[in-house]
Order: structure tokens, then sequence, then C-alpha cells
């Protein structure tokens, strides 16, 4: 809404090709909510429920500035900032009252400077515990802050559907609904071991969750990404018969990893790949790296070594991925190691940040690897076209 001021006041979604049956609403605004459109719904379905529905594509670039500068923000008021996606965070600002005034003034100002400095809104939810600070960020959509005290949880916070609390989906929704626990409040009164008999451990979490007593800490503000893993995978233009059919790929599949990680300034410290054979077996392996990378020639030769060892050319290959994971900020400090090259490393990537400079100004297959047109097809796979983005969720790390 803020890159299209040409669209105020309209129904606007976001999502992919709307000639394409297959694609989502990825998320819509307020507009278009009220005329039916919902997140996850298929394109066709959106235009059926509100016809003037303006579509645009995803923006991934801009939702991770707009989340580093958000956290810049974030920084002034404390080093406690836990990224949960790219476009949540908890803040810890316990230790920040004296100099900068209780929660709730705090919120107001980050509120106010978000808005001015930034030109979105941000709702804000105020909290002892980071499940109940999350279930006030989503209460008063889209620009309100909310506080949820330990003196008024019970009336203001259990009457809500149980559906709100994290990580209850529709599969749980569902199983609550049957047997009648429909609020928080009912899900914290409930029997907690009759709900672990339902959910296993994950009943004792909600019961946990819906009752307050998540005592998990706001981690330190360092080098994490606010994404967990950035990933690419194609059903390539044929199958694959043999070692350098996958290497062609692999390098198309790592060359456009690579350059995403380097546009939004991360670095990864596993690589994994996917391998889809043309019976439809697909299983997946990882490796941990020796230290941080963003280097193609080593994402490169970290999913070559993955394949190699994992699989025996039963039959061929109709779909391969890699995915970057295990995200940090590209600026983490390092060990140096007396047996790597150093200077080769710097080499390689002013030699990446070249190419990606040049497919910038003049197109992805203005620069491509000799290697790769020992076969025409594969070589025209355009692999940075398509990304997966996959968000930080509550339980990395736990």
């Amino acid at each position: 809404m803020l890159y299209h001021p040409e669209y105020a006041g309209y129904p606007l979604a976001v999502g992919g090709d709307p000639e394409a049956r297959h694609g989502i609403v990825l998320t819509a605004n307020y507009v278009a909510k009220k005329k039916g459109v919902k997140t996850g719904q298929a394109l066709w379905q959106a235009k059926m429920a509100c016809p003037d529905l303006v579509i645009v594509p995803p923006r991934m670039d801009l939702y991770l500035r707009f989340s580093s500068l958000l956290r810049e923000i974030y920084g002034e008021y404390t080093d406690l900032v836990e990224p949960y996606g790219c476009d949540e965070a908890w803040l810890d600002i316990t230790d920040s009252a004296a100099l900068k005034g209780e929660g709730r003034k705090i919120a107001m100002e980050i509120n106010r400077r978000v808005k001015k400095e930034l030109g979105i809104t941000v709702s804000i939810g105020i909290s002892w515990n980071k499940i109940f600070a999350k279930l006030g960020s989503d209460y008063k959509k889209p620009d309100g802050i909310t506080v949820f005290s330990k003196e008024n949880y019970k009336e203001q916070l259990w009457r809500l559907p149980a559906a709100d609390l994290l990580y209850v989906g529709r599969s749980t929704r569902n199983t609550l609904d049957r047997y009648g626990i429909q609020t928080i409040g009912e899900l914290a009164l409930a029997d907690s071991k009759f709900l672990e008999r339902l959910f296993g451990k994950m009943g004792l979490v909600l019961y946990s969750f819906a009752n307050g007593w998540d005592e998990s800490p706001v981690s330190a503000q360092g080098y994490e990404a606010p994404i967990k893993s950035i990933g690419n995978s194609t059903t390539t233009p044929r199958d694959l018969e043999n070692n350098l059919d996958v290497q062609i790929v692999l390098m198309a599949l790592a060359e456009s990893v690579a350059a995403r990680l380097r546009k939004h300034g991360f670095k990864c410290k596993v690589v994994s790949i996917t391998i889809r054979d043309n019976g439809l077996y697909s299983f997946s392996r990882q490796k941990k790296l020796e230290r941080p990378t963003d280097i193609t020639n080593e994402i490169m030769t970290a999913a070559y070594l993955l394949f190699k060892e994992n699989y025996n050319w039963n039959h061929p290959i109709r779909s391969l991925g890699i995915r970057a994971e295990n995200l940090v900020l590209a600026d983490v400090p390092v060990q140096l190691d007396l047996f790597i090259s150093e200077e080769q490393r710097e080499k390689q990537e002013k030699m990446d940040q070249a190419v990606d400079e040049i497919r910038r100004r003049f197109g992805y297959f203005s620069i491509q690897k000799a290697f790769v047109y020992q076969d025409k097809a594969l070589a025209s796979l355009d692999a940075q076209s398509s990304h997966t983005v996959h968000p930080v969720g509550y339980f990395n790390g736990r």
C-alpha cells in the first residue's frame, strides 16, 4: 500500500500471477478482507469473492529492508530483540524502563516513530510474557497498543477464541471445538492430562500458553537473521540421468540462493538438498559448513557432496532443491583457518558480486558459467525467478 498510493481505498492483495489458477493470496488489506478475501485462498476464489481485487506480486526485498529498518529503531530501546519472522519481533524492555519509561510509553514512542520514519503502522502488545505480548500485538490491528497485565488478562484475554493462541492451527482448533473448548479461558481451565492425551506434549504447551506460564527469555540481539532459511527448487526441463546433469542444475540453484543471501546481507551455516526421482520418491539431506558463507561455489560444493553421498542412481531425477539454512547476518565474525585461503575466498566473493551486478543490469542470461552449456536444455533454466523464504518460528533453537 505504501508503494502503490494509486490503489488507496482499493481492495489489495499480495499474491502470484492472477492468470495462474494455482496462485494463492499471501496477504490482503482490510478493504479486501471485509469483502471476503482470505489469506491462503486461491486467486480465482479471491476474485470471485471480490471481482475488483487488485493483486500485486510479493516483494521480499522490501519486506527484509523494512525489517532491518524496524530493528534499527528497536535497537535504540533494548538489545534484547528476538525476531519472529521478518515482520514481528519480541522486545524485552525491562532494563530500559529506568531511562526510556514504562512499557506503554515506549510502545507509543515506537508506534509514532515507525509511522513518521517508515510510513507504515505497527501494532504492539505489552505483557509480562512473550505469548501474551504476541496476542496483544494481534488484538488491535493495524495500529493499536494493547496491554495484557497479570491483573486484567483473565477478563480481557480468556474470552478470546482459542484459535488466537500461538500454535492453535485449524486442526487443533477443530479438535478443541469437538470437546467444547472454544476460548483461551476454557483451554486454560481444561484438564492438562486430557490435553496431553489429545495432543501429546503440545497439549501441555498450549495449556501453559493459555495460563501465561511462558518464561522463555527474549534472545539478545546478535547476528541471527530475521528468517531461518532461503531455498530454491525446480522441476528440471528433462529428467536428470548423470552427475553432469545434476551439477548443471545444482549450480543454477546454488547461484540463485547465494545471490539472494548476498542481496539481503545473510550467510548460511547449513546447506541442505532435496531430491525427487521420476518415481516421485523424495528425501532431504543437510550438511553443516565449517564457516558461514554466501559464496556460490562453497554452497554448490556442499550441495554436490551431499548428492554424491546420498544418491545411487536407481532412477533418473525429476526435481532438485537447495536450501541455505541457519542464517546469520553477513558481518558475523568468524575464526580464521590456517588451511583455508582467505585471499581466494575474497576473490570468489568479489567475482560473485560482479556477476550479481551484471545480472541486475542486463538480466540472468547475460553471464553464465561455460560448463552449463554442455546441455542446452538445462542451461535454459532460470533458477533466479523462484525462491522460498522460511520464517523464524517460536520454537527455533529451543
